[in-house]
C-alpha cells in the first residue's frame, strides 16, 4: 500500500489529471485477476465482458495520448508520460494484490478489520518515514518536518482522509453499484476540470476510451445474476464467492479500510 500511495504522486505527476484517473481504473482489473487466482472467486460472464472493455478504453486513451505527446511535452516540460504510465500500472498492479491480499488475511483471522486498519497504519507510517529519511533526510534536519506545508498541501491531506473514509461508508450502507455511478462521475470530473484548469484537450479517442470505462466500470458492479458465473475451473467454496472483488486502494485512506470487508 506504501508503495501504491506513493507511485500514485509519482503518476498524477506526470499525467494529465484526466488520463490519469481512466488509466487507475486498471485497478478493477488487477484486483478481479488477483481475486480469482488468490481467493477462487468466480466472475460472470457481464463481468468478463466489462473488464474486456475497460482494457480497451484504457487502451484508446493511451493511443490517443501517445498521439498528442510532442504537444504535452511542449505544454508540460517537467513532465514524462512514460514515467507516469508506468507509475500508474504499476500502482494498478500492487492496489489489486495488497487488496486481496488483505482480504484473505481478514478471512483466515479472527482479528477485527479496526485491529487490521491499526496494524496497516503503523507498518505504512514506519515504512513511508524510511523512505522519507532516504530521500529527503537531509533536507528535513536542515528546514524542519514541516517546511513546505502549504495550505494547499494540508487541503489535500484532510482530502484524501475524508475521502477515503467517504467511501468506506458509501460501499457500507449503500451498494457496489452506487461506488460504480461515482467512479464514473469521478472520470467525468476530472475532465472537466482539466480542460478548465490545464487546458486539456479531449477528442473523439478519447472520448471514446472514457465511454468505456465508465461503461465498464458500470456492468462490473451490476449484481451477478445466479448460475451465470464463468469460473474456468475455479469452484466456489463459500458464498462470498459468489459476489464481485471488491476494487482496493483507491487512495490513502482508502486502502487502509478495505471495501470488500466492511461491505459485510
Amino acid at each position: 500500500y506504501t508503495l501504491q500511495n506513493n507511485l500514485q504522486y509519482v503518476a498524477i505527476s506526470n499525467l494529465p489529471a484526466a488520463t490519469f484517473q481512466v488509466t487507475y481504473q486498471l485497478k478493477i482489473l488487477t484486483t478481479a485477476l488477483f481475486s480469482v487466482l488468490m481467493l477462487r472467486k468466480s466472475l460472470s460472464r457481464v463481468q468478463w465482458i466489462s473488464l474486456l472493455l475497460l482494457f480497451a478504453g484504457v487502451a484508446i486513451v493511451q493511443v490517443q495520448q501517445e498521439g498528442n505527446k510532442e504537444a504535452s511535452v511542449a505544454n508540460a516540460s517537467n513532465q514524462n508520460y512514460t514515467v507516469g504510465l508506468v507509475a500508474v500500472v504499476i500502482s494498478c498492479l500492487s492496489s489489486g494484490f495488497a487488496g486481496v491480499y488483505f482480504e484473505k488475511i481478514l478471512k483466515g483471522s479472527s482479528a477485527s478489520v479496526w485491529m487490521r486498519n491499526v496494524q496497516l497504519g503503523i507498518f505504512g507510517t514506519a515504512l513511508g518515514l524510511l523512505g522519507m529519511w532516504w530521500n529527503d533526510g537531509a533536507a528535513i534536519a536542515e528546514r524542519g518536518f514541516l517546511f513546505g506545508y502549504t495550505s494547499m498541501v494540508w487541503c489535500v491531506i484532510f482530502n484524501q482522509a475524508f475521502g477515503g473514509l467517504l467511501v468506506a461508508v458509501v460501499v457500507k450502507y449503500a451498494d457496489n453499484i452506487l461506488k460504480g455511478f461515482a467512479t464514473s462521475f469521478s472520470i467525468i470530473v476530472s475532465t472537466v476540470t482539466s480542460i478548465y484548469l490545464f487546458g486539456f484537450h479531449v477528442d473523439l479517442l478519447f472520448t471514446a476510451g472514457a465511454g468505456l470505462v465508465i461503461g465498464a466500470v458500470y456492468m462490473y458492479s451490476l449484481p451477478k445474476a445466479p448460475g451465470g458465473s464463468l469460473g474456468h475451473g475455479l469452484s466456489s467454496s463459500s458464498s462470498a464467492s459468489s459476489s464481485p472483488p471488491r476494487t482496493e486502494g483507491g487512495g490513502e485512506m482508502e486502502a487502509f479500510l478495505p471495501k470488500s470487508v466492511l461491505v459485510k
